[in-house]
Formats: C-alpha cells, structure tokens, sequence
C-alpha cells in the first residue's frame, strides 16, 4: 500500500533562489563542493551574500574565519530543508549555481539519497493503534530487525505495513532518526479539552494589536489546517521577532488547554502578562507552575527547571505528572534548544499531544538537534534575522568585536593552568573593565546591558560603576522591580547575568556588552544579541560588542559564538582595546554606517 505523497505544509521564508546572471563574474562561483560534504565559501565574492543565504537552507556553518567560511551538508540539515519543501533538484541546482569547480557525484548521491529519506517512513494510525508504513518493503522488514526498534515492532499487517506498540510512537521515531530513517508522522493528535482563545485587535494597554504576516503564516503553517500534516515541529524566528505572538496565534487556532514550558520564573510571568494583555483570556484561566507557585489551569505556564526537578538523581522526576494532569491540547516548548535532556523522555510519551517549539536558532550545544527533530517535530518556519531586519521588524546590529591583551603578570598563570582555568582566567581580564567602561562614555544616554557568564567579574563591574545587578539569586520581585525601572528610562544601565539571556523583555535596550559567554556557545549568542533587536526609535541602530583577550582560548571561543552572527548574515567590525579607550573608535548611529556595510576589521 503507497502512502499520500501530497506536498508537507512546511514553509521557510526563501532566499531569492530566480537566477541572477551578474552574480558570478567570469563564471566564477563563490563556493568550492568537496566530496566530504564540506563547502568552503569565499567571503569576498560579490555573490557571497546570496551564496550564503542558498546554503544556510540545507547546509550547516561550522566555521567562520575571516575570509573562508566552511559549511557541512547532513542528514539532518537535509531532512530539516525536505520538512521544509525543500528538494533534492533544487539543492543541487543552488550547488551548482554557486560552486567554482563541478560539484562531486558522491554529493550528488548523498544529497538525492538522504533527501529521498524523509517520507519513506510513515506512522498513521487505525481503530486498532499506530501503524508504521513504507514502499519499500524491504526497509521495513530490515528495521524491524534491528535491535534499536525490533521490540516497537508487532505482526506484519502486509509487506508494507506493520503494526507499532502503542507507547513506542516516540520511541519509535527517535530511535529511527538514529538509525538514518525519519519518520513522517501522520498519526495525528488528540484534541485536547476545548478553550476559546480569541487574539484582541486592542491590547488591554489600549494599544492597536494584530498578526504581522510572518506570524500569522508560522501559526498556520504549524497549525496546518488542523490536519495531521500539521501540529509539531519549530518555529524560528530572531529574539524581539513575537515568538510569544506565534505561539498565541498557534492557540487561537487549536483553541485547547495548553501547557507552555519556558526558562525561567521572570519568562513565566511575562507570558502571562503577555497573554492577558493581548488575548481575551481571563487571569483565573491562567496559572503559574514554578518553584514559587505550583497551580493548573486551563493554560499553565511551567519552568524546565521545576519540571526536571527531583531531589536525588536515583529518583523519578515528581513534576513529570504536569504533562498528563489536565487534557491538553498543545504543549509549546520556549527556548526548544534548551529542552533539558529529561524533558525528552516525556515528550516522548505525549506525542499525541500537539507540540511547538520555539527558538531563535536550532543549534543545540549537547548535540540533541535530533531529539527535537524526532520528538517535537521538524522546522516548520524560518526567517532570516536579515530579512525581518530588511522589513524594519527587527532593530539593525552593528556588531564588534573589541581584543584586550592580557596583562603582563596573569600570563604566567596563564600559561600554567588548565583549559577551563585558562579560559576563566583570560575571560575574568580586569582590563575589560577598562573597555566597558570606555565604550559606556561612548553609549551615554543609551540603554545598556552589561552581561557576564562569571558572578566575580559581573559584582566588581555593578561596584565600580554603581550599576543595579540581577543574578540568579535576585528574588523575581526585585528583578521585577529593576525591569520595569530599566523599561521606565530611570535605569540607563543594567549588570545581569546569564539570567539575562532568556525571555526578559526590554525592548529599549539598544546597547550589549559582553564581558565573558558560556565557552563558545551559538545558542547564548544568539540569545544576549536577541536582547537588543526590537525595534528602535527613527531607525536607531542596535549595538553588540563582544570583549576577548586576543590569543587565549577567550579568543578562541569567541570566533565559535560568532557563527551565530555569520549564520544570521552579519559581518562584524574587529577592534583593538586602545582604539575604544584613546577615543579612535566613534560608534555608528545610522543604519547605513552599520557593520553588515563596512570593513570587517578596522586599521
């Protein structure tokens, strides 16, 4: 038995794929294919821009040194761009376009074979329970053989159907991604009790409101009519794009209870001030789920953190009970890349409930991209943080990079520590004090977040500048209280720490100065740049500026959270620390005089 080979309800906002014959000068592309699947990308080609947003729909950026750029081709990033509507023809047809020299046959094959994977498996389901299905018949006979799925398998219905144990549909799937075989779930999901949620045209501030279209067309191509081609998978939009607007359009069109699982207690209450303020939901259909709080409502907002919670790792996870305590009809993930690892054996359990995940970027640093593939769904949507910038959705960035020497007497220590050691050592350099508080004379009147991943460095910045300081410590009400100060302009300057990274709405922060990030993670980039992106004022231009101590593994993680910035199309300016502190360094204001516009690094 064949199954349905309709077109997915998948949708990435496009880069201009139409032929462009003044691209490639002399017939000259910017990309060299190797056989291993790498693609080296020259920054300087005039068709660079529009080689790179091609590659970023299939490919993944693994480096991103000054002039080279090198991409890999994986299973993954093809069944994400497949999930898409994306296909093998149109792959290689931008592989071509864009590559120097011919692109090799065995990336012809490996393209056409992983692609042609995705679809060959399929979970639907009858009166009697889920059925695996296949063409090919000699697959599934294989995989029901392996050791990994053989005990998900029941009876053979027919050569080419099986039947599925009724626990194992995630099991199943995840276990399947694994072996290189995606599953196309077409199972559908349960209702869920119903809820009616109605998106306001006026917020309750008395503000006009309504779905810009990018969000309108996430929720419905997530939603997808209600069928079972819809209902799981990622949004990605940038920080500061209304991932919290998606997600309430998502449940104006389920219209079902709704679990929202999110960072932290501060994001918690910001979405329910979110959803109060612009949908009709009335407060005592809401509930907070926390260390704090711990209720059920129609909509209940949750933490990872309680639900992960369990005083002794021999122990089950007590609070695991919130996915199956009320019916719900939609469990919205925030921050999916941050799923913690045990939230996916849960979610492994629920996939007959209707699943969203947000984030900003997809890269995951403990390399569980496939989990949230299998287990919350594929990408669904996707905006380039350059086209909503374009679209004046998203402020422009202007973003830096300032290299401080270490001092002569920490070199020793240097030297003789450890990696970790040495890279909190080169992190924690007192002389980047010295730069933030140079480049803070610069940025005066502008509203500054000052973020550090190290508490020592962050409390001797708050005392030397006199800077308000939110830790994980700082109880929610005073966090509160120094939000909605910074918010009000009485705060022009906030210390913060990683705490600051997730879900903390303050929309008039147009400054970032990173003093140290989390070893060289692209998710936390892209996060404390998400912070600054809302839109300003008369164009204003939002600022990032990342300190490293030059020829330290300070540097060296440094260039690995700067993928994020060259995924997102921004080039960024190099500077010297005395440049910043002797006054050679002016920062732009206008949008034309941006980093994405000027020389990569200055003289």
């Amino acid at each position: 038995m064949g199954h349905d080979r309709r077109p997915r309800l998948c949708y990435t906002v496009p880069f201009d794929f139409s032929p462009k014959d003044t691209d490639l000068p002399d017939n000259r592309g910017p990309a060299i294919v190797q056989a291993d699947l790498t693609i080296m990308l020259e920054v300087d080609h005039p068709a660079y821009e529009q080689a790179r947003d091609a590659l970023a729909a299939f490919a993944e950026l693994v480096k991103s040194p000054e002039h080279i750029h090198t991409y890999r081709i994986t299973p993954l990033s093809l069944w994400n761009a497949a999930s898409s509507g994306i296909t093998a023809a149109l792959i290689l047809e931008q592989l071509e376009r864009y590559s120097r020299y011919a692109v090799p046959d065995i990336v012809r094959s490996e393209v056409l074979e992983y692609i042609s994977r995705y679809g060959r498996l399929v979970l639907e389901r009858d009166d009697q329970g889920f059925l695996l299905r296949s063409d090919d018949t000699t697959l599934l006979k294989m995989l029901a053989h392996q050791k990994t799925v053989e005990r998900y398998f029941g009876e053979f219905v027919d050569e080419h159907t099986a039947r599925i144990d009724q626990s194992a549909r995630g099991y199943l799937k995840q276990a399947l991604v694994k072996l290189g075989f995606p599953v196309e779930d077409l199972a559908g999901y349960t209702p869920g009790a119903p809820l009616d949620v109605v998106l306001r045209t006026n917020t309750v501030g008395g503000r006009d409101f309504g779905l810009r279209r990018y969000q309108k067309e996430a929720a419905e191509v997530f939603y997808a009519g209600g069928g079972v081609r819809g209902g799981s998978g990622a949004v990605v939009l940038p920080c500061g794009a209304g991932k919290t607007i998606v997600a309430m359009a998502a449940m104006a069109l389920v219209r079902a209870h709704t679990l929202i699982l999110t960072a932290n207690v501060v994001a918690v209450r910001q979405w329910i001030r979110e959803l109060i303020d612009k949908t009709t939901l009335r407060e005592e259909q809401i509930a907070e789920y926390t260390g704090e709080r711990k209720a059920i409502a129609p909509v209940t907002v949750a933490t990872y953190q309680i639900v992960t919670y369990r005083k002794r790792k021999s122990e089950e996870f007590p609070h695991f009970e919130i996915f199956n305590r009320a019916d719900w009809g939609l469990i919205i993930y925030d921050e999916v890349h941050l799923l913690p690892a045990p939230v996916f054996r849960a979610t492994a359990e629920i996939q007959s409930r209707r699943r969203l995940g947000l984030t900003a970027t997809l890269v995951r640093e403990d390399g569980l991209e496939e989990d949230v593939f299998s287990l919350v769904g594929p990408k669904r949507y996707d905006v380039p943080w350059r086209e909503l910038e374009k679209q004046g959705w998203i402020a422009e960035a202007d973003c830096t990079e300032v290299r401080v020497d270490l001092p002569g007497p920490q070199r020793m220590p240097y030297a003789m520590a450890g990696q970790r050691d040495q890279y909190r050592i080169a992190a924690e350099n007192p002389v980047k004090l010295d730069v933030a508080e140079a480049l803070m004379k610069l940025h005066q009147g502008d509203r500054i977040l000052v973020i550090a991943q190290y508490l020592d460095q962050l409390h001797e910045l708050a005392t030397r500048f006199q800077l308000p300081l939110i830790e994980g410590k700082t109880p929610s009400r005073k966090r509160d209280e120094l939000y909605t100060k910074f918010r009000a302009g009485e705060i022009k300057a906030l210390a913060v720490s990683k705490v600051g990274n997730f879900a903390v709405d303050l929309p008039d922060a147009n400054v970032m100065i990173q003093l140290s990030g989390t070893f060289g993670s692209r998710q936390e980039e892209a996060q404390r740049l998400g912070r600054i992106l809302r839109p300003k004022g008369e164009g204003q231009l939002a600022h990032f500026y990342t300190l490293v101590t030059r020829e330290t593994r300070d540097q060296e993680f440094g260039a690995n959270r700067q993928l994020f910035l060259v995924e997102q199309g921004y080039r960024y300016r190099i500077l010297e620390s005395a440049d910043v502190m002797q006054g050679r360094f002016t920062p732009a204001r206008s949008p034309d005089l941006s980093a994405a516009q000027s020389a990569e690094v200055l003289p």
